[in-house]
């Protein structure tokens, strides 16, 4: 095999000018140890959203009594109750581990987005990264990630080695988003950006290089040069886009400037930055920056201002209120985050499209890592989506499925996207059962 090392990068010739093509971390670096629209008369785009707020809700509080339509909210959903009409709520459905350790917070978020336990071999991209595949790619944002406590952690993957990183600032989110680089869809004139022109092919201008790496580098290494490649064509479809003029979009409108909370875990400031990347996410969606997001809530480490008990610590060590019958200040931290997911969708759904919102052509899967945290239960998961994604769904019932694996929620979300799948998730989790009665 031909020697590379970190230092390698791929050269041509283009327009009369030298580029290079950097390359990702190969094995063959390491030593053996692995040490060293409404103008083209087509429907708006239909988005979808993956919200994740850990340690699910409070057992015997948010199943409502009745399954199908016409369904009321148990106590805990009671603040859901103005989209109860475009939400399903999905109960009795469990996650399975088939023996293997059980990490607590991270197997079953594993197992909710990608389908599978990590068991030290690959794994395969998350649910959102299979549904951008098939929407994501004609908008400047293949998908887009935040968190509501300031941290770079994400919950979204292209694959089991390729995280998508989160944005935690929503000031940064917003230069991001409607920095000097944004185009305004409804804008009377446009010019393209010749920097944009000149850098849509710098892939044909490595080509021999690349095909000759390709052919001196072991199996994996080339799995991982493939999935590099196929990034760095898909920067470039998204460059080609951006010399493009957009589609004007009515609903589209630049937010005024962010004044953030402090970054961190105090449900105050939390509860503030939330309400902003939700109005970023919701300005993006309208502007056609995006039509795929991902938001990690965070919730574990979330903490009242001036006290040091975390949500999760309080899932373990608060005792059972005898009067209550159930955890005093988890119940507290629910409430807020509940309220907080009513008020996301009440951003979405205040953005007018013609006679809906934006909310009616989104589709959001909300989930969470336990059915009762306070035992790390495995069993009866919440699971709800809010939305119709433009028709694709069928909203305002209550599903219960008894030990079914919650990937049936998954795969039917991602066949009604457009996926090709048939089956998806791993040994026990695996499906090929979608849940019909949601499938317009």
């Amino acid at each position: 095999m031909a020697k590379f090392d970190r230092r390698t990068v791929l050269r041509g010739v283009m327009s009369g000018g030298a580029v290079t093509v950097g390359l990702p971390l190969l094995n063959c670096f390491l030593d053996n140890n692995g040490t060293a629209l409404a103008a083209t008369g087509e429907s708006l785009p239909v988005c979808f959203g993956h919200y994740y707020q850990a340690l699910g809700l409070n057992p015997g509080m948010w199943i409502p009594s009745k399954i199908g339509a016409g369904y009321e909210n148990n106590i805990q959903l009671k603040v859901l109750d103005p989209f109860k009409e475009r939400m399903n709520v999905f109960s009795g459905m469990r996650y399975f581990l088939d023996g293997r350790p059980h990490e607590t917070h991270t197997s079953t978020v594993q197992i909710c987005t990608t389908g599978a336990v990590f068991d030290g071999g690959p794994i395969g991209p998350s649910l959102d990264s299979k549904i951008a595949d098939v929407i994501g790619k004609r908008s400047r944002f293949r998908s887009l990630e935040v968190t509501f406590h300031g941290s770079r952690g994400s919950r979204s993957r292209r694959s089991g080695s390729s995280v998508n990183p989160s944005e935690g600032s929503p000031a940064a989110l917003y230069k991001r988003i409607f920095g000097p680089e944004f185009i305004d869809p409804n804008a009377a004139d446009f010019t393209p950006d010749p920097f944009v022109l000149a850098q849509r092919s710098v892939l044909s201008a490595v080509t021999e290089q690349r095909q000759n790496l390709m052919r001196q580098v072991d199996a994996t290494d080339r799995a991982r040069l493939d999935e590099y490649f196929t990034s760095v064509r898909e920067i470039e479809q998204q460059l080609e886009l951006e010399s493009q003029k957009p589609d004007p979009l009515p609903a589209c409108s630049v937010p005024g400037a962010m004044e953030e909370a402090t970054p961190g875990s105090v449900v105050e400031d939390i509860v503030v930055n939330g309400r902003l990347m939700a109005r970023l996410l919701a300005h993006a969606m309208a502007c056609g920056q995006t039509r795929v997001f991902n938001v990690d809530t965070g919730s574990g480490s979330w903490r009242h201002a001036g006290s040091a008990v975390a949500w999760h610590t309080a899932t373990h060590e608060e005792s059972i209120d005898k009067t209550l019958g159930y955890q005093k200040e988890v119940f507290a931290f629910l409430t807020v985050a509940n309220q907080l997911f009513a008020d996301f969708l009440h951003i979405l759904d205040s953005v007018r499209e013609g006679p809906g919102t934006l909310l009616d052509r989104s589709l959001v899967l909300w989930q969470t890592d336990h059915g009762d945290a306070r035992i790390h239960s495995n069993e009866d998961i919440p699971v709800m989506t809010a939305g119709r994604a433009g028709g694709l769904i069928k909203t305002g019932m209550h599903l219960r499925a008894p030990g079914d694996p919650c990937c049936r929620v998954g795969l039917t979300v991602m066949q009604a996207f457009g996926v090709p799948l048939s089956t998806w998730g791993d040994r026990s989790n695996q499906t090929s059962k979608t849940i019909t009665e949601i499938v317009a």
